[in-house]
Protein backbone atom coordinates (compact mmCIF):
# COMPACT_ATOMS: atom_id res chain seq x y z
CA UNK A 1 0.00 0.00 0.00
CA UNK A 2 2.75 2.47 0.65
CA UNK A 3 4.06 2.34 -3.06
CA UNK A 4 0.58 3.26 -4.24
CA UNK A 5 -0.13 6.11 -1.97
CA UNK A 6 3.24 7.58 -2.49
CA UNK A 7 2.93 6.99 -6.49
CA UNK A 8 -0.27 9.14 -5.53
CA UNK A 9 1.88 11.48 -3.71
CA UNK A 10 4.38 12.10 -6.57
CA UNK A 11 1.20 12.23 -8.74
CA UNK A 12 -0.10 15.20 -6.64
CA UNK A 13 3.42 17.14 -6.30
CA UNK A 14 3.86 16.75 -10.46
CA UNK A 15 0.65 18.58 -10.87
CA UNK A 16 0.83 21.19 -8.13
CA UNK A 17 4.37 21.93 -9.91
CA UNK A 18 3.36 21.78 -13.56
CA UNK A 19 0.03 24.35 -12.38
CA UNK A 20 2.54 26.48 -10.44
CA UNK A 21 4.96 26.25 -14.05
CA UNK A 22 1.70 26.74 -16.17
CA UNK A 23 1.15 30.20 -14.60
CA UNK A 24 4.47 31.36 -14.46
CA UNK A 25 4.34 30.89 -10.39
CA UNK A 26 7.84 29.02 -9.84
CA UNK A 27 9.50 31.69 -8.17
CA UNK A 28 6.58 33.07 -6.03
CA UNK A 29 7.43 33.15 -2.69
CA UNK A 30 6.95 29.97 -0.57
CA UNK A 31 3.85 31.53 1.71
CA UNK A 32 2.44 31.93 -1.41
CA UNK A 33 2.50 28.22 -2.53
CA UNK A 34 0.24 25.58 -2.11
CA UNK A 35 1.41 22.39 -2.63
CA UNK A 36 -2.35 20.93 -2.82
CA UNK A 37 -3.61 23.32 -5.47
CA UNK A 38 -6.14 22.19 -7.50
CA UNK A 39 -7.45 19.91 -4.49
CA UNK A 40 -10.79 20.49 -2.40
CA UNK A 41 -10.81 20.29 1.08
CA UNK A 42 -12.26 16.30 1.04
CA UNK A 43 -9.27 15.38 -1.08
CA UNK A 44 -6.51 16.70 1.33
CA UNK A 45 -8.64 15.53 4.33
CA UNK A 46 -8.19 11.75 2.42
CA UNK A 47 -4.79 12.05 2.75
CA UNK A 48 -2.93 10.89 6.18
CA UNK A 49 -0.16 13.28 7.50
CA UNK A 50 2.58 11.79 6.32
CA UNK A 51 1.59 11.94 3.02
CA UNK A 52 0.62 15.93 3.57
CA UNK A 53 4.33 15.56 4.50
CA UNK A 54 6.14 13.90 2.11
CA UNK A 55 3.64 16.03 -0.92
CA UNK A 56 5.06 19.41 0.76
CA UNK A 57 8.98 17.82 1.12
CA UNK A 58 8.24 16.72 -2.99
CA UNK A 59 6.84 20.62 -3.96
CA UNK A 60 9.19 22.37 -1.80
CA UNK A 61 12.33 20.68 -1.99
CA UNK A 62 11.56 20.58 -5.99
CA UNK A 63 11.20 25.14 -6.04
CA UNK A 64 14.50 25.49 -3.55
CA UNK A 65 16.89 23.05 -5.66
CA UNK A 66 15.55 24.26 -8.99
CA UNK A 67 18.04 26.18 -10.74
CA UNK A 68 20.44 23.10 -9.93
CA UNK A 69 17.57 20.45 -11.13
CA UNK A 70 17.03 22.44 -14.40
CA UNK A 71 20.67 22.62 -14.70
CA UNK A 72 21.28 18.87 -14.28
CA UNK A 73 17.57 18.10 -16.86
CA UNK A 74 19.46 20.38 -19.55
CA UNK A 75 22.48 18.79 -19.25
CA UNK A 76 21.27 15.37 -19.68
CA UNK A 77 18.50 16.74 -22.31
CA UNK A 78 20.78 17.24 -25.11
CA UNK A 79 18.61 17.53 -28.36
CA UNK A 80 15.52 19.20 -26.61
CA UNK A 81 16.54 22.57 -24.43
CA UNK A 82 14.10 22.87 -21.17
CA UNK A 83 12.05 25.04 -22.01
CA UNK A 84 10.88 23.51 -25.39
CA UNK A 85 10.12 20.19 -22.69
CA UNK A 86 6.48 19.13 -22.48
CA UNK A 87 5.89 20.89 -19.30
CA UNK A 88 4.32 18.38 -17.94
CA UNK A 89 7.36 15.71 -18.51
CA UNK A 90 9.20 18.44 -16.84
CA UNK A 91 7.63 18.27 -14.34
CA UNK A 92 8.17 14.73 -13.88
CA UNK A 93 11.69 15.22 -14.33
CA UNK A 94 12.00 17.69 -11.63
CA UNK A 95 10.26 15.74 -9.36
CA UNK A 96 12.78 12.85 -9.86
CA UNK A 97 15.87 14.86 -10.51
CA UNK A 98 15.05 16.22 -7.11
CA UNK A 99 14.63 12.73 -5.58
CA UNK A 100 17.58 11.22 -7.31
CA UNK A 101 20.47 13.89 -6.69
CA UNK A 102 19.33 16.12 -3.45
CA UNK A 103 17.42 13.62 -0.97
CA UNK A 104 18.35 10.40 -2.02
CA UNK A 105 16.04 8.45 0.42
CA UNK A 106 14.74 6.60 -2.34
CA UNK A 107 17.22 3.93 -4.18
CA UNK A 108 17.38 5.00 -8.53
CA UNK A 109 15.49 2.62 -9.64
CA UNK A 110 12.38 3.15 -7.68
CA UNK A 111 12.51 7.06 -8.48
CA UNK A 112 13.07 6.21 -12.90
CA UNK A 113 10.31 3.69 -12.71
CA UNK A 114 7.83 6.18 -10.64
CA UNK A 115 8.79 8.74 -13.25
CA UNK A 116 8.16 6.55 -16.22
CA UNK A 117 4.58 5.55 -14.56
CA UNK A 118 3.60 8.92 -14.03
CA UNK A 119 4.70 9.73 -17.64
CA UNK A 120 2.32 7.11 -18.60
CA UNK A 121 -0.32 8.58 -17.09
CA UNK A 122 0.13 11.62 -17.18
CA UNK A 123 1.82 12.92 -20.84
CA UNK A 124 1.88 11.40 -24.01
CA UNK A 125 2.42 8.05 -25.51
CA UNK A 126 6.52 8.46 -26.30
CA UNK A 127 7.31 10.78 -22.86
CA UNK A 128 8.21 7.82 -20.38
CA UNK A 129 11.09 6.65 -23.22
CA UNK A 130 12.57 10.20 -23.34
CA UNK A 131 12.11 10.49 -19.49
CA UNK A 132 13.50 6.91 -18.48
CA UNK A 133 16.61 7.90 -21.51
CA UNK A 134 17.68 11.32 -19.32
CA UNK A 135 17.11 9.65 -15.82
CA UNK A 136 19.12 6.82 -16.39
CA UNK A 137 22.09 8.85 -18.31
CA UNK A 138 22.01 11.11 -15.23
CA UNK A 139 21.49 8.00 -12.57
CA UNK A 140 24.72 6.64 -13.54
CA UNK A 141 26.81 9.63 -13.21
CA UNK A 142 24.86 10.88 -10.29
CA UNK A 143 26.31 7.39 -8.41
CA UNK A 144 29.48 7.46 -9.19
Amino acid sequence: MQNKARHHDRSIAVSTLYSLDFCNLLDAPRTEIDPFQGMNEEEISALDEEDRIFIRFLVFGTLENRAEIDALISKYSLNRPIEKIDAVDRNILRVAFYQLAFSKDVHPAIVIDEAVKLSQELSNDVSFKFINGILDAARKDLEE
